[in-house]
């Protein structure tokens, strides 16, 4: 199973904030699965793999949209100060 997931922004320094919120994420996966976010212009893009249950690959998405939220929430409270 394979997904790729685009979130744009409006500009690139906020890009750069979500990437790198999530981008920890790539590295501490378990076996079978892989997650890749790369930085592209004012997007990051998400690749996910997974070899086995779907509810893994699932609960992925899950937890890396539930990442994106956080940080994208903590960008805009800093640019509200």
């Amino acid at each position: 199973m394979q997904a790729t997931i685009t979130l744009e922004y409006d500009n690139e320094k906020i890009a750069e904030a979500v990437a790198s919120a999530v981008s920890p994420d790539n590295f501490k996966t378990p076996v079978g699965l892989t997650v890749k976010t790369i930085l592209r212009k004012n997007a990051v893009v998400t690749e996910i793999a997974a070899e086995g249950k779907m509810a893994t690959f699932i609960a992925t998405m899950d937890d890396l949209l539930s990442s994106v939220t956080v940080a994208e929430k903590t960008v805009k409270a800093i640019q509200e100060r």
